[in-house]
């Protein structure tokens, strides 16, 4: 479901309509939806129906304090990928033992302090890893409850950029070392296995892929505990995609539901790592149109949002929506591509678009919430939008618009000689 709905002509967030976000707070804005981002949480929690589980949000797909405190209080755990994210965590009210550490390049002193806070578990990713972690684990006097990543070598059928399972990625230990490596991790005097993880990809359309990989996890865990070495969790990771276009995702109810059918048996806790999935559709990229401008092949609608503010479409030449806040009653669509005022060719949010607009008019990207803002960037010296969210009928700010002091507030001249 989504709190973004037309009434009359205008698009309203929840209660309040967006071109009052716009007037309150200015162009580009991010605008997040209180109600969306629960509902969206709570349907994953309902669907596990007292299996034991613990939903881990993958803080990387939106990092907000605002958003991290609202799951909190939904008691969600949460995925972190680095001790930035897991000071996010904290100063958001997370819990740090509901917190899984995954990621392929955990330096030391990011596991010494996710060891002194007591994170729940280290999804380890290679024997060097897992030597480093022992090592800094047993300087502190402390033992770390590990994860191996498994790799499954599963085609998730996404885009390359962002598929981890297969044999090529960076990610994970193969399965065909896995099962040697956790022989040793049990040898490491301050390690405590307490789990299996993988993770194959993101935007993924088709449970399939993620049931195979689920079922590596599943044969995995049960020969290790033939040989001694109990499992406690199973962690499936994230990945469940989102409609952009004309997708047609499976529901998270769906998903869960087929993975119980696998395990029936309480045997194992089950882990998930959702992220895009709760929060991408809970978000809009509020933008205004600056200039319309026509050319012998193209016609463009150049708007105050870029590349600096939504990266994916850059990035992975991603297509989200791009609708008009006021639908006019007067005058016909033309087809524009929607481009930023950065400089580069890249810097576009939609090719192609059929829109009824003109300079002035104010325009919304759909699918925002997950991987917008926390991909922005300074380029070109632009300073970061804001992000609010509405809750209700009420506005609340989480982040100002950075100011243009704030662009060179950490930097210094070179002393004259």
């Amino acid at each position: 479901m989504s709190e973004f709905r037309y009434r009359g002509s205008e698009l309203y967030c929840e209660e309040v309509p967006l071109s009052l976000i716009a007037q309150g707070y200015g162009t580009p804005c991010y605008v997040y939806s209180r109600r969306t981002i629960e509902s969206h949480w709570r349907v994953y929690d309902e669907a596990f129906m007292g299996h034991p589980h613990l939903l881990c949000y993958a803080v990387k797909a939106n990092a907000n304090l605002g958003v991290l405190n609202l799951l909190s209080r939904l008691g969600s755990g949460f995925d972190i990928v680095s001790v930035g994210a897991l000071e996010r965590v904290l100063h958001s009210g997370g819990d740090p033992t509901k917190t899984v550490f995954s990621g392929v390049g955990k330096r030391e002193d990011e596991m010494q302090r996710a060891l002194e806070v007591g994170v729940r578990c280290f999804n380890v990713e290679s024997e060097p890893e897992l030597q480093r972690l022992d090592r800094v684990a047993r300087s502190l006097g402390e033992t770390a409850p590990v994860a191996l990543r498994i790799n499954p070598d599963v085609d998730a059928n996404t885009h390359p950029y962002i598929a981890t399972g297969l044999r090529e990625n960076k990610f994970g230990v193969a399965m065909d070392a896995a099962q040697e490596l956790y022989h040793t991790a049990s040898r490491m005097p301050a390690l405590s296995i307490v789990g299996v993880a993988c993770h194959i990809g993101s935007q993924l359309l088709n449970i399939s892929p993620l049931l195979e990989a689920f079922g590596h996890l599943l044969k995995m865990a049960r020969a290790l505990k033939k040989e001694g070495i109990p499992i406690r969790h199973l962690d499936l990771g994230g990945g469940l995609g989102i409609q952009y276009q004309d997708e047609q995702p499976p529901s998270p109810r769906e998903y869960v539901e087929a993975i119980l059918r696998l395990i029936p048996e309480h045997d194992f806790e089950i882990v998930l790592e959702p992220g895009r999935s709760i929060v991408g559709p809970a978000g809009m990229l509020l933008t205004r149109v600056e200039f319309i401008k026509g050319s012998v092949a193209k016609s463009f609608a150049i708007v105050d949002a870029a590349m600096t503010e939504l990266l994916r479409p850059a990035l992975y030449d991603a297509w989200q929506a791009i609708v008009p806040v006021f639908k006019r009653q007067e005058g016909t669509a033309s087809c524009y591509d929607v481009v930023g005022p950065v400089c580069e060719s890249g810097d576009f949010l939609g090719k192609d678009r059929w829109l009824n607009i003109q300079s002035g008019d104010l325009l919304a990207v759909k699918g925002a919430g997950a991987y917008g803002f926390c991909l922005s960037s300074n380029y070109n010296a632009r300073p970061r939008p804001p992000e609010v969210i509405i809750d209700g009928k009420t506005v609340h700010r989480v982040r100002a618009r950075e100011r243009l002091v704030d662009l060179w507030r950490e930097e210094a001249l070179v002393p004259s000689p």
